[in-house]
């Protein structure tokens, strides 16, 4: 455990950080099962809603912003596969 109040914060800042990084990252993977398991008329509006989940973690540095256009390129390509 920590002894000093700036190590105490700092791990309260790291408690909070990771339980909002778990939120964000399962509501990510989510989506992006809604997407791959969505029927050809719901994919586009998952896929909408996937996206803006993956731009606001790759913004946030949740995920490295390539690997977020790479998600977003292969879902693109799955939903307009199905059409």
């Amino acid at each position: 455990m920590p002894h000093s109040s700036s190590a105490k914060k700092r791990l309260r800042q790291a408690l909070r950080s990771r339980e909002r990084n778990r939120a964000a990252r399962a509501a990510l993977r989510t989506a992006i099962k809604k997407v791959r398991t969505a029927p050809a008329d719901a994919g586009e509006t998952a896929y909408r809603s996937a996206v803006r989940l993956l731009d606001r973690a790759a913004r946030k540095g949740l995920i490295h912003k390539n690997a977020a256009a790479r998600s977003k390129r292969r879902l693109g390509n799955l939903v307009s596969s199905k059409k």
